[in-house]
């Protein structure tokens, strides 16, 4: 049986779960707890489950087991604490 690498080409895609939301800083970052590896680099996009831009990855805090991202908002609130947010991953 062979082996053929297979690429989705439906919308959604490219999302890979980010993390929860746990609060905002006082400096007006998301703070989200990283779920799973790889690390995400800085300035990649950020959206929410119905691919709404959220922000971009401005920083990466706390220790290398279980890092946190901070995500600088593209749009002002509070009601961002609780939700599941993703990276938008470019192909």
């Amino acid at each position: 049986m062979a082996f053929f690498a297979f690429r989705w080409s439906v919308p959604g895609a490219g999302l890979r779960r980010l993390g929860k939301v746990l609060h905002m800083s006082k400096s007006g970052n998301l703070i989200v707890r990283l779920e799973q590896p790889p690390v995400p680099a800085e300035r990649t996009r950020v959206v929410d489950y119905k691919i709404k831009r959220i922000g971009t990855v401005n920083n990466i805090l706390g220790p290398v087991k279980s890092p946190y991202v901070s995500v600088k908002p593209e749009v002002a609130g509070e009601g961002f604490s609780g939700r599941i947010l993703y990276l938008l991953e470019d192909s």
